[in-house]
């Protein structure tokens, strides 16, 4: 489980209360797609930590979670061929 947090101080915080809980955690700071600053970047903690623990420390810190495995592909739409007809033909 990933908690992304913008103040390397909350993942700090965040990690010290897991550790503290028996759980292993670990932050380090992250580029995302399209960020061009290089001295400010989010912090992505990494936990073995359940998310109800993680979702209530990233919830205090005004993060955000993201789940470890990507999500499943959704059945694609079935989308008409031609427009629908509103007249009968006679």
């Amino acid at each position: 489980m990933r908690g992304v947090f913008f103040d390397e101080d909350h993942a700090r915080a965040a990690v010290a209360r897991l550790v503290r809980n028996g759980f292993e955690a670990r932050c380090e700071a992250e580029r995302f797609a399209g960020e061009d600053d290089d001295e400010d970047h989010p912090w992505v903690v990494l936990t073995d930590a359940p998310r109800v623990m993680l979702e209530l420390l990233v919830e205090e810190y005004d993060g955000w979670l993201e789940p470890d495995a990507p999500p499943l592909p959704t059945k694609p739409l079935v989308l008409p061929q031609a427009p629908r007809r509103v007249k009968r033909k006679l």
